[in-house]
């Protein structure tokens, strides 16, 4: 199981935020847009969903020698999962209230 998966990213400190507003242009272009971000979130969640069904798998045909990995991926799928559902949620929740908006 690849436990670098779910990584979290470091906080940076003020100095270093400071440094990114410097950026060029070409330097922001050259970044991944959300859009691309959304998509591989989507398809690394549903990995981990795959990965963990797999693993309910295999127990339950007495391939796994350690239960804590089954559980660990298991929770790592739900916790993914729950994740992309609450951003879902918020995103449908904006578009709600934009919706109510008058112009």
């Amino acid at each position: 199981m690849d436990v670098g998966m779910l990584q979290m990213t470091p906080v940076k400190a003020v100095g270093q935020i400071a440094n990114v507003q410097e950026k060029t242009s070409d330097e922001l272009k050259a970044q991944k847009p959300f859009s691309e971000f959304l998509v591989d979130s989507l398809k690394e969640t549903n990995e981990l969903q795959k990965n963990a069904e797999k693993m309910d798998l295999d127990l339950a045909a007495g391939k796994v020698n350690d239960i804590s990995q089954v559980v660990m991926a298991s929770e790592k799928a739900q916790i993914a999962l729950n994740l992309t559902m609450s951003i879902r949620n918020k995103a449908v929740e904006a578009y709600q209230e934009i919706m109510r908006m008058q112009v």
